[in-house]
């Protein structure tokens, strides 16, 4: 019998905790084809990985299937093999079912939601969780027109010269595409010596003339930290001013070696800005991400990257900063946060978003 506690039992439908067992479940195929909402489940026996894996796959989509192994290989096995029927998966072992959030409660940017008979939908999982309210528009055209309308630089775009420095520039004053090419810097061998006893890094491709010679680079080269540190110094104005704080670079790649005698010059150029919402107790500031592109003597490139920098609005001109301010700008910027390459266009208030690719 059933007791029903804290409803009407006559004005409602209750059902009973229920776990059934299929001691076939190949053959029987009621529990894979039927999704009944409630407490009930069914335990179905395997022989093998391969055949719980199979056992999964039977119910043809599912929001989220959970998995409860202390062995890692097993995990890696299972979810290769169940991934693509299931819209996330739950990997539970003793290190994480203490804070593990449960079977049916994701966190709010894991993607909840499923392929197949789980309705091909997401549910949360941050921005993916509403793309399909939103259309989607390829933009094609030169690199300028697309820069235009986009609002992100890219090259090939025009780029705009000015005397006086970014830098000195509050966020407002920053056009995108305005550029600076910075002088050049020789690379000494005092300043590979130097960088290798500040690091610490001594590796036989910037210390160690005889094994250098039979590398891939065929002689000494520059660490590729002291290339970005060196066009840092290149591109930075030091004094105070509208840029509150440099908090990380994104998509790095060193491109060509450095070598003892190159001369090295940097190119900054304001790729995007984003303004943020202002917050009590905070300066009113925008993100501002910079495309460097470090070339050599023969104008080829070396190392490419965006730079992401805080940059002071102009309301906030003359407000003092303090370390607490900037800690709290930092953190609120943290990595899930950033405009990822493929942008969200801003539109009119009361217009359908558009995303833009």
């Amino acid at each position: 019998t059933l007791d029903v506690v804290g409803a009407d039992a006559d004005a409602g439908a209750f059902y009973p905790t229920m776990l059934l067992y299929n001691n076939k479940p190949f053959q029987r195929s009621a529990p894979h084809d039927v999704e009944a909402f409630g407490p009930v489940n069914t335990i179905m026996p395997y022989g093998t990985i391969e055949e719980a894996i199979a056992l999964a796959k039977l119910g043809k989509g599912s929001l989220v299937g959970s998995l409860f192994t202390a062995n890692d290989d097993v995990a890696r096995q299972v979810a290769l093999g169940t991934a693509a029927y299931h819209g996330r998966l739950l990997l539970a072992n003793r290190h994480s079912a203490k804070e593990s959030t449960g079977h049916g409660s994701p966190l709010p940017h894991l993607v909840h939601g499923g392929p197949g008979r789980a309705g091909g939908g997401e549910e949360m999982g941050g921005v993916r969780g509403v793309l399909h309210y939103m259309q989607r528009t390829a933009i094609q055209g030169s690199p300028q027109t697309v820069a235009a309308v986009t609002r992100e630089w890219s090259k090939g775009a025009t780029e705009r010269r000015d005397r006086l420095h970014p830098f000195r520039k509050y966020f407002e004053e920053l056009e995108i595409g305005e550029t600076l090419i910075t002088h050049r810097r020789t690379v000494t061998e005092t300043d590979v010596v130097n960088f290798a006893g500040i690091s610490g890094d001594f590796f036989y491709a910037h210390m160690d003339d005889i094994a250098a010679k039979e590398s891939l680079f065929e002689k000494r080269v520059a660490h590729g930290y002291f290339v970005l540190s060196a066009a840092a110094g290149l591109f930075v104005d030091p004094a105070p001013g509208p840029v509150l704080a440099n908090y990380g670079l994104e998509g790095l790649r060193f491109v060509k070696p450095v070598y003892i005698g190159d001369t090295i010059q940097a190119r900054l150029t304001c790729k995007q800005k984003t303004a943020k919402e202002d917050r009590e107790g905070q300066i009113p500031q925008g993100v501002v991400h910079w495309d460097v592109e470090v070339t050599n003597q023969d104008a080829e490139p070396v190392a490419v990257y965006t730079i992401l920098t805080l940059v002071r609005r102009q309301a906030g001109a003359g407000m003092t900063v303090s370390g607490a301010q900037v800690e709290a700008s930092l953190q609120a910027e943290a990595p899930d946060t950033v405009t990822p390459a493929t942008i969200m266009a801003r539109t009119e208030p009361g217009s359908a978003p558009v995303r833009v690719t």
